[in-house]
C-alpha cells in the first residue's frame, strides 16, 4: 500500500491564484476555504505548506495569518503555531446568543431608516434564498441569506454594532449548514424571513426583532437541550479526504 504524504507538508490552492497583490491573496485564499470548511476547525495551518503551495514567501502568509486571527478565524497559539480556530458547543451558544442580542438591536434601528431601495433588495435577497433552496443550492441560498442579514446590520448605522457583528459571523458562518438543519432546513428558513420581512415592510421595528428573536433561537433552543448534535466535522487526515490542503 502506497505511504500517503505527511498531512501538513503540502498546501493546494483550491482556485487560480494571482499573485499581485500577495498578502492579500493569501488571505483571501485562506479565508475561502476557511468559511467553506475545506480547511476544518483545527487544522494546522504551517506557514512553510502553505507559502510553498502558494509559490509565495512566509512574509505574506505570516501577514494573512495575523488578520484571519483578528476576524476570528484562525487562533494563533505559542508552541503550536496557527490553527484554524473552532468553537466549543458552549462557546457556540453564546456566540449565537450575541448575534442574537446584535441583531435584534440592528433590526430596531434599521427599520425606521430602511428606504424603498433597501426594501426592494430585501425582497430580492428573499426570492433569492426561495429560489435557491428549492434548487437546493446550498451555497447560494446562504450567500443570500448572509447578504439579508447584513443588510440589516449595515442600515443600523451603528459603527460599534457593525465591528463586533463580523468577527461574530466569520466565526459562526462555518456552522450554517448545520444550523438550518436544526430549524427544519432552508424552506423553514424562507417562511420566517417572509414574516421578518413582512414586519419590516409594516415599519414594526419591535414586531421584526421579536421575529427575528425568535428565528436565531430556534437552533440555539435544540443545541441546548441535545448535547448529541455535532457542529461540523473535524479535520480529518489526507486519507479521509483524498486530497486537500493542511489536514491534520
Amino acid at each position: 500500500m502506497q505511504e500517503s504524504k505527511s498531512p501538513s507538508s503540502t498546501y493546494s490552492p483550491n482556485r487560480s491564484f494571482d499573485k499581485g497583490t500577495l498578502a492579500d491573496r493569501v488571505y483571501e485564499n485562506l479565508r475561502a476555504d476557511i468559511l467553506s470548511n475545506r480547511l476544518p476547525p483545527d487544522t494546522p495551518l504551517q506557514e512553510g505548506a502553505i507559502a510553498n503551495g502558494l509559490e509565495v514567501s512566509r512574509g505574506p502568509v505570516r501577514e494573512a495569518l495575523r488578520r484571519l486571527e483578528a476576524v476570528g478565524l484562525v487562533s494563533l497559539i505559542p508552541r503550536r503555531g496557527a490553527v484554524v480556530s473552532s468553537l466549543s458547543r458552549e462557546e457556540f451558544l453564546d456566540a449565537y446568543r450575541v448575534r442574537e442580542a446584535l441583531e435584534t438591536l440592528a433590526m430596531r434601528l434599521a427599520t425606521p431608516r430602511l428606504g424603498v431601495e433597501d426594501l426592494a433588495e430585501l425582497d430580492r435577497l428573499h426570492d433569492l434564498m426561495i429560489q435557491h433552496a428549492a434548487a437546493e443550492d446550498l451555497d447560494a441560498f446562504f450567500a443570500a441569506n448572509t447578504a439579508f442579514h447584513a443588510l440589516i446590520v449595515d442600515r443600523s448605522g451603528n459603527r460599534q454594532l457593525q465591528q463586533f457583528y463580523q468577527p461574530l459571523v466569520n466565526q459562526m458562518r462555518r456552522y450554517q449548514l448545520r444550523s438550518a438543519l436544526l430549524r427544519g432546513g432552508p424552506a423553514r428558513s424562507c417562511e420566517e424571513h417572509h414574516m421578518i420581512l413582512e414586519a419590516i415592510k409594516a415599519g414594526n421595528a419591535d414586531q421584526a426583532a421579536a421575529l427575528l428573536s425568535e428565528h436565531i433561537q430556534v437552533p440555539q433552543r435544540i443545541l441546548e437541550s441535545d448535547t448529541d448534535v455535532e457542529l461540523v466535522p473535524r479535520a480529518k487526515s489526507m486519507d479521509d479526504h483524498g486530497q486537500g490542503p493542511i489536514e491534520g
